[in-house]
């Protein structure tokens, strides 16, 4: 049994990494005049310094280098790179385009898309909240899709695009720090090269502001902080409380959205917001349900 000492420190954790998620809009929009893939590619860069001095801190480069010559972790991890990066891209694309609302829904259907590959991939059985949970969620995006002029792809391509990444890390050997930082190298030349190809050579970073200079360089802590609270908090509490926690996220997203950002919350949207929002509750109910009958049936058998 976890100490409730763990299970707090871990419930911290967990709201420090998805609250931060939940408010990194923020930091992202004050960058609204730097281009997309400038952003992108100075997030690479950054993380990939953060999470060397990280690895060198721990004395990790060593294994780490280890898991990057091993075909086969190698393999996994270029493809959760190019996964990672299609999310990262998308999601600063939303912010600074005003679609941060529709994004937010991607992370709200996101924990559905993990039952589902689960099932279809790990052959893991669904329980009837489970498959309820995503039929009414599926509703929502119908919804959106019936209604408007065409499919909600930004949601869908967030959520399939940061689901399957959790899918393949979860075969790659490799730690939160190691994977994090593998994953920087594997992308950092593309990154590199299109800096180098800006005009003027590695973009605003070194014409712009101190403040957008400041914000640029800075990408690389904002993007590996609530990353390793996730680790702390994942190695602390139980999968199904770090569920119930994961809907801040996409919660404070869609408020910064609406109320700071003035993104429109149109009836449409706001009947396929209670749809998905519907099917995510349900799922995390039921998770929570049968976790409790898992641990009293421990518990009585023990």
């Amino acid at each position: 049994m976890t100490p409730p000492s763990s299970n707090r420190s871990g419930l911290g954790f967990a709201v420090l990494a998805y609250g931060l998620w939940g408010v990194v809009p923020l930091y992202w929009k004050q960058l609204g005049h730097v281009a997309p893939l400038e952003i992108l590619a100075h997030r690479v860069v950054g993380g990939l310094v953060v999470g060397l001095a990280l690895l060198a801190w721990r004395g990790g480069l060593a294994s780490a280098w280890k898991l990057l010559r091993a075909s086969e972790s190698r393999r996994v991890l270029v493809a959760s790179t190019a996964l990672i990066a299609a999310n990262w891209g998308l999601f600063i694309w939303a912010v600074v385009r005003g679609r941060l609302a529709e994004a937010s829904l991607g992370y709200f259907v996101n924990p559905l898309c993990n039952a589902l590959l689960g099932r279809v991939v790990l052959g893991e059985r669904m329980s009837r909240g489970q498959a309820g949970a995503v039929l009414i969620s599926a509703v929502g995006v119908a919804w959106l899709a019936a209604t408007g002029e065409h499919l909600p792809w930004l949601a869908l391509a967030l959520a399939t695009t940061f689901s399957t990444y959790g899918l393949l890390r979860k075969r790659a050997p490799a730690g939160a720090v190691e994977g994090f930082t593998l994953e920087a190298v594997l992308v950092a030349p593309l990154a590199v090269g299109y800096l180098a190809m800006r005009t003027p050579p590695f973009g605003v970073v070194l014409t712009s502001d101190a403040t957008t200079r400041a914000l640029l360089l800075g990408a690389g802590v904002v993007t590996a902080v609530p990353l390793l609270s996730f680790a702390a908090a994942a190695r602390r509490l139980s999968y199904t409380a770090l569920g119930m926690v994961q809907f801040l996220s996409p919660t404070l997203q869609l408020a910064c959205a609406v109320l700071l950002f003035g993104e429109p919350f149109s009836l449409r949207f706001a009947i396929a917001f209670a749809a998905i929002a519907t099917g995510a509750a349900i799922f995390a109910l039921d998770a929570v349900l049968r976790e409790t009958r898992r641990a009293t049936t421990v518990g009585s058998t023990s």
